[in-house]
């Protein structure tokens, strides 16, 4: 991939972005920079107080900065699969944080809802808890098995006695994030 050497405000020359990192300061609104300066601030404190986020949370980084990224676009646009593979400072964080922030959404409430309609056959805002766990494994970005437990668990998902979940619940729950217990 082609590398770029870029002034930032500090006067640091930065050659470790690819080329297609070219959002500036100018290209973000002063709200946009001073949250993320914030979440950045919050990460960095976590992390030992070193000015430098670890590539490994990026994906949690740019969650809290309020976006969806999926787990492939985190990795295009610098996340590593391992901590300490890559750290990033401030003016290299904000490139990410733009081509983030002008990705198109994952999806909406109703998005969500129209897909499970499809496994609705009877109309009654169920679907089986085996298909379900089917498609979240199969599907899209595919979850492992874990992962399915751990959603379910964290948003309190169980099935009725006839093995059944019912999917509006479940897409409020999760577009929610883990409840707080």
């Amino acid at each position: 991939m082609e590398q770029q050497e870029k002034e930032v405000s500090n006067g640091l020359a930065l050659t470790s972005l690819p080329l297609r990192f070219t959002a500036t300061m100018s290209d973000l609104s002063a709200g946009d920079i001073e949250d993320v300066r914030e979440v950045f601030d919050l990460f960095d404190f976590w992390d030992g107080r070193d000015g430098m986020v670890d590539g490994f949370k990026v994906g949690d980084f740019l969650r809290c900065c309020g976006l969806n990224p999926t787990q492939a676009m985190v990795m295009n646009n610098g996340g590593t699969a391992k901590l300490g593979e890559k750290q990033y400072k401030f003016e290299e964080i904000l490139p990410i944080y733009k081509t983030a922030s002008n990705e198109a959404e994952a999806g909406t409430f109703a998005d969500f809802m129209e897909a499970f309609k499809t496994f609705d056959r009877e109309g009654q805002g169920l679907i089986h808890a085996a298909e379900l766990r089917h498609v979240l494994t199969s599907l899209g970005e595919r979850l492992t098995d874990a992962e399915v437990d751990q959603i379910f668990k964290l948003t309190s998902t169980e099935e009725d006695l006839d093995g059944n979940v019912k999917y509006e619940e479940f897409i409020k729950r999760v577009m929610a994030g883990p409840s707080e217990k």
